[in-house]
This record gives structure tokens, sequence and C-alpha cells, in this order.
């Protein structure tokens, strides 16, 4: 099998094509970045790897008539791009030349997010939703199979919900509970206790985009950082307080579980981050609008990253850790109960991997393998709680296990 990874020089990317190299499955890697210019970080990134798998691609994925003949060359594609525009352009391109694709993006293609749309060109004369179905119905007429926001969340939020409204009779509520957050003892040495660990700027765009959640059986839109909640997280050998927010995430949901009455994804942070957001947002730092400066224009959320990126790095020796807590409620047998999945991961100090880098890019490279290898056929758009079910829900766990990722699993009667 041979794997095309795009987006290899990033964060995510890297992890993919470091965990594709070491399957016995795969004999070739590629890896491409984002433009022609990325060749030095990319052979920083073979070196790394350290495999005779990985070939390397400096093209421009703008470039369709290089990246289309590209991908004729390889089985599967798997996509860790930065932003909408580069996704869609290399999801629409993997259609047309009819290669089967995972990507991590946290959007749903088949109704994109109609807020901030970070340059996605849209054909003439379409709505967001209709060139997102578009792309579906193009997929399903080629016969492929793109399967969508497959990574931590959306990816493992989904698959996890998704298993625990099909063990219900009726299924009335999923409210996913995730985020990455620094390792304790480092969060108190960094602002707002937090640690960048991917792309920044999409983080700082979740905490200000209106949000889509389902509410009394409706879709309503609800505003980022909504619905502030303190939990204890008790499970796994761990007693920590934490707090979690709305933020975007799981948009395939509100499609593919039109049943739930309840449905929204709430992005866990330590104590005191939220506030300190909350005032940010008050003061405009988080406006992506640019506004007049001295005889210049600028943007208040470029500047904030650009001011506060270097003081949210991990220092030498600090790692992240990420937290996962869902819960599904329904009717089971004429009984109300719930089903609750834990996730508490850290980072690989061995291999130099993040814990984002393990939940995010480890769920996408299985994915990407299960798809290369056929055991996933549906074609079109298809979200991750609809690849991954039955006994490829089995077999992907295992293959978590594989990577020391634990998932537990508790029912209980209401």
């Amino acid at each position: 099998m041979k794997v095309l990874v795009f987006g290899g020089s990033g964060k995510m990317g890297s992890v993919v094509a470091w965990d594709l190299a070491k399957n016995y499955q795969v004999e070739e890697v590629g890896i491409v970045g984002i433009t022609g210019r990325q060749e030095n970080t990319l052979k920083k990134i073979k070196k790394w790897i350290n495999s005779n798998k990985i070939v390397l691609h400096a093209i421009d994925v703008n470039n369709r008539q290089e990246t289309m003949k590209l991908m004729e060359k390889y089985d599967v594609g798997a996509i860790a791009l930065p932003n909408r525009k580069c996704s869609y352009k290399v999801v629409d391109m993997a259609i047309d030349t009819g290669l089967n694709t995972v990507d991590i993006l946290e959007e749903y293609h088949r109704k994109p997010d109609k807020y901030e749309v970070e340059g996605l060109e849209i054909p003439s004369g379409m709505t967001l939703n209709e060139y997102g179905e578009s792309l579906h119905q193009k997929a399903v007429k080629n016969g492929v199979t793109f399967i969508d926001g497959m990574g931590f969340a959306p990816g493992l939020t989904n698959i996890t919900l998704g298993e625990g409204i099909r063990k219900m009779d009726q299924a009335d509520s999923a409210i996913a509970r995730c985020g990455g957050i620094p390792a304790k003892e480092f969060a108190y040495k960094h602002p707002l206790k937090y640690m960048i660990t991917w792309t920044f700027e999409h983080v700082l765009r979740e905490y200000m985009v209106k949000v889509d959640v389902v509410k009394d059986g409706k879709i309503v839109e609800a505003k980022a950082m909504d619905d502030l909640e303190e939990f204890r997280f008790n499970q796994l050998g761990r007693d920590e307080e934490l707090t979690c927010a709305i933020t975007p995430g799981m948009p395939s949901f509100l499609y593919t579980r039109p049943q739930l009455k309840e449905c929204t994804e709430k992005t866990i942070r330590w104590p005191g981050h939220w506030e300190g957001v909350k005032m940010l947002k008050e003061c405009g730092m988080l406006e992506s609008t640019p506004v007049n400066f001295k005889n210049m224009k600028i943007s208040p959320r470029e500047f904030l990253s650009f001011v506060i990126t270097p003081r949210l790095k991990p220092l030498e020796g600090e790692t992240d850790v990420c937290v996962m807590w869902n819960t599904v409620t329904g009717v089971k047998n004429g009984q109300k109960i719930r089903i609750d999945y834990y996730m508490w991961e850290g980072a690989d100090l061995e291999n130099g991997i993040s814990a984002m880098g393990r939940v995010t890019a480890f769920p996408e490279a299985i994915a990407t393998v299960m798809l290369g290898k056929g055991e996933i056929t549906k074609k079109g758009i298809v979200a991750p709680e609809d690849a991954i079910e039955g006994k490829i829900y089995e077999k992907y766990f295992e293959e978590l296990k594989r990577r020391k990722i634990n998932i537990l699993e508790v029912s209980k009667k209401m």
C-alpha cells in the first residue's frame, strides 16, 4: 500500500507519516508540504522518521495538474493541512483523481462551517452547502470514499459517541468533552494555563465563531465559550478539577444523528483558562477584522497570536495531556441509561510525540490503512461515526490499544 500524506511537514501530518512508516502493510509514504518551499522542513521530518519508506514531494498543492498527477501514483491519501482553503482544494482533486482519502480537519465538508472560512474558494453561483453536497455527490459518482474529521475531535469523539448511540434503543443526548492541556505541573508556567500543541490560529478561531448545537431537538446557534461547566475527572487513576465550554466540533452529528434531542461539544481546559480568554474577547483582542493603528491596519487576533505564541510554546521537558469525557444518554430495554467514555493520555517522551499528536494523528493513520485495505467501503463524504462501526469499531480500538491509547467505557442505569 502506498500512502500520500498532505501537510506532512506539520505537527500532526508528520506524526501521521511516522505511524504509517512503522506499519508493515504500508510500503511507501509520500510526504507533501503546503508549498514547494518547504523542502528543508520535509528533509528534517524524513530524518526524524528515519525510514526508507519515506518519499518527499516538494510540490505546491495549489498546482492542480502537478498534484493530481502525483495522486495517481498512490493508493490512499491522508490530509493534515492547516486551513480550509488548502483542505478543500486537495479534497476536490482527490475526488476527481479517484483517490480515497482521510482528513483531520474539524469541518464537516458536506455542510461547511459558515463563519471564518479561511479563504475557502467556492465555485461561482454555489452556496457553501451546495458546494459541500456537490463534493459528496461527485465522490459517490466516482466511487470515492472521503472520511471527514478523523482525528481527536472530531474523530475519537464521534466514534465513541456513535458507538454509544448504537447501543441504545433510543438515544436522547450526546455530549463530547475533550481538549489538549499542559500537564498539570507545567500549566501555571504559561499564560491562560495553556500550551500550544496544534495550530494556535485555529484555537483562537474556535473561541470566536458561533456554533450549531442541538437543543430540545432543534439545531440552534450558540456562542463559543457558552455553557461553562466545571467537573471532576476521576477515572483512569486520575482525580482532577477541570472546566469546559462550547466550541465547534463534531459538526457531522447534527446531520448523521438527527434523532438526538441534545448534542454539543465542549473543549476541556484547566480552571481559570476560560475566564482569561473571556476577558481578551471582551477587550476585542480576538476579533479578526483589521483595525486602524498608527497609519496601518492590523488584526487584533493576529497581533495577539504573534505576541502570545512564544509564551505558550512548551519549554524543554514540558509535556501535554489530552482528556476526553463523552456522555450518551437514552433508553435500553425500557430503562434509562448513560454510557460514558473516558480518556487521559500523555505524550510519548521516547519518540518526541505530543499527546495531541498521538490522539489526533494515530486515529487518522489507522483509518487511512483501513481505507487503503478496503475495509471501509461507504462512498462519498463519510463521517467518523459512520465509517467506524461494528467489527471495524472493534478492530479500530485494538489498533488504538497497540499505540497505548486507552478509552474506558462505563455504562450505568439512571
